[in-house]
């Protein structure tokens, strides 16, 4: 029986298999569907000090390869998840991370002490890069802001801390060390990558907002490039991969290149049993080659230019 447990610092999980924040509702959408106690962790929808309409529609258009969203973070507040949605989260079986997003470091704090106090949370998953906002990229471009940040929210909160980061960067891994050198737990690398549609014959952008941002298997190759830089620049940093993940070998594309677990997002939206299917698949594909542990794996690629 292959060992499926890993850790992300201070993070354990029952196995590397989670799901992305805004593909998986705030969780009980899901219950009828997936199987949630099997999976290694669910992060339910970002969540802001008070409520957002978003950003009005259409707000999504599929391209050929993927989906493009300009949801706006969308929900009802923080306040409102601590009565609504944690009651019912604490029942799954599994570890919940939340995902919260602030309109500068005072919410990112106030929300992660409030959350902090809450029993039957696993971690905070700190969103710095959502492409969908005004000042949504502000602090995720910005090492010193992200490191300061991180920093603070472990000052505030006793969970482990997650930097969720941008690939909208020129330098990916100045701001993974950032978070690290702050005492971040983990990083998830990445959010969607800007992007944009055009109805040509209407002369104007699809989507209301203009832009938004990019997931699927569209941004695979580009995910997989941050995860291998970030892991060789800083081995000691765990690493939660998402970016086109659809089966257990993208999953484990991932993992040799050197993520400890992975997120599975878009691919929940045209097979809701997505992350159910990777965690399947990983350990049919783990126990033909023979391998005891998920842990042994990970980071095990090595460059061709060695």
């Amino acid at each position: 029986m292959v060992d499926l447990r890993v850790s992300l610092g201070r993070l354990a999980l029952k196995n590397p298999v989670l799901t992305a924040s805004g593909t998986f509702g705030y969780v009980r959408e899901m219950a009828g569907l997936v199987r949630l106690d099997r999976l290694g962790g669910v992060v339910p929808k970002t969540v802001t000090r008070h409520p957002r309409a978003g950003n009005p529609t259409p707000r999504t258009v599929e391209t050929r390869a993927g989906l493009l969203n300009a949801i706006g973070l969308d929900n009802d507040g923080v306040d409102h998840f601590r009565a609504h949605h944690l009651p019912y989260l604490r029942t799954v079986g599994t570890a919940i991370i939340a995902n919260i997003a602030g309109e500068d470091e005072d919410q990112f704090v106030a929300m992660a002490e409030a959350l902090g106090a809450e029993p039957g949370l696993a971690a905070i998953e700190l969103n710095v890069s959502c492409p969908n906002v005004s000042h949504g990229l502000d602090l995720g471009v910005d090492a010193a802001a992200v490191g300061r940040l991180v920093g603070r929210v472990k000052a505030a909160c006793s969970l482990p801390v997650i930097a969720k980061l941008t690939p909208n960067v020129t330098d990916v891994v100045a701001i993974a060390a950032a978070a690290a050198e702050a005492g971040a737990d983990a990083v998830t690398l990445i959010n969607t990558v800007r992007g944009m549609a055009i109805d040509w014959r209407r002369r104007r952008p699809i989507l209301a907002n203009d832009v938004g941002g990019l997931s699927g298997p569209a941004i695979k190759p580009i995910a997989l490039q941050m995860v291998w830089s970030v892991a060789r620049a800083l081995p000691e940093l765990p690493i939660i991969a998402v970016g086109g993940i659809a089966d257990a070998d993208d999953a484990l594309e991932f993992l040799v290149a050197g993520a400890s677990a992975v997120q599975v997002g878009t691919a929940t939206f045209y097979n809701p049993r997505a992350a159910e299917d990777v965690l399947d698949g990983l350990i049919e594909r783990l126990d033909a080659e023979g391998v005891a542990g998920v842990a042994e794996i990970v980071g095990s690629a090595r460059s061709n230019r060695s």
